[in-house]
């Protein structure tokens, strides 16, 4: 039971502020919470059990740059789909949506949670402990990370119920872009080094395409919204 405490203690302790738990307070804004929890609540036990077991074998067999450029891109097109208003058009696919709206946040929260620091925590706690503790680890880990990431929830539950929709989805966008561009140039970094020229124009380029993107999309769907 003492393992377990401490474990789920430090993986709570480790997951306030971090950035999936500010990604899970911004998609509430995007999908029912049941949704956000089912697709969380996956994704934290497939991370924790690959982690504990497997002693993050993903991370070792898939380059953590890629991951990060993966994971940058979700980021990114998050932040593209929350600009503008909705539409009928979006009403009519609204039953697809639902349907995959657990998988779409699951994928996103694990792409975003590979190699992340609470990954790291549940590498060495299960390195530590051994695989005769890897079932009070895989709890504890799971639980403290599922618990930290529902207060990121609960928060964007209070805010939506308390500000106008339109200052939640501005504030949706601005972090999914932020992180995303963030979680790129983080990759970038990994691929080409530290203090190869060549990240920064990449990163000019991408966010440049993104906003032109992203204005395209808002005067489409105004111009929709007007007819």
């Amino acid at each position: 039971m003492w393992l377990f405490l401490k474990v789920m203690a430090a993986e709570f302790i480790a997951e306030m502020g971090d950035k999936t738990q500010l990604m899970l307070m911004a998609l509430t804004s995007k999908y029912k919470i049941r949704d956000i929890v089912l697709g969380t609540a996956a994704a934290i036990l497939i991370l924790n059990g690959m982690a504990v077991l497997a002693g993050g074998l993903v991370g070792s067999l898939v380059p953590d740059w890629l991951i990060k450029e993966i994971a940058a891109f979700a980021f990114l097109y998050f932040a593209f789909s929350s600009v503008g208003p909705d539409d009928e058009g979006e009403e009519q696919v609204g039953e697809r949506k639902v349907a995959f709206a657990p998988l779409a946040v699951g994928l996103t929260f694990f792409l975003a949670e590979l190699g992340d620091k609470t990954q790291l925590t549940a590498v060495t706690f299960g390195a530590n402990e051994g695989l005769d503790a890897a079932l009070p680890v895989w709890l504890g880990c799971s639980i403290g990370l599922f618990a930290a990431d529902m207060l990121g929830m609960l928060l964007g539950m209070l805010l939506k119920n308390k500000m106008p929709e339109t200052f939640l989805k501005s504030l949706a966008f601005l972090l999914f872009a932020f992180f995303g561009i963030y979680t790129l140039h983080q990759g970038l970094r990994l691929r080409c080094g530290a203090d190869s020229g060549v990240i920064l124009p990449v990163l000019l380029i991408v966010t440049l395409v993104f906003l032109g993107a992203c204005v395209g999309r808002l005067l489409w769907k105004r111009r929709r919204s007007g007819e």
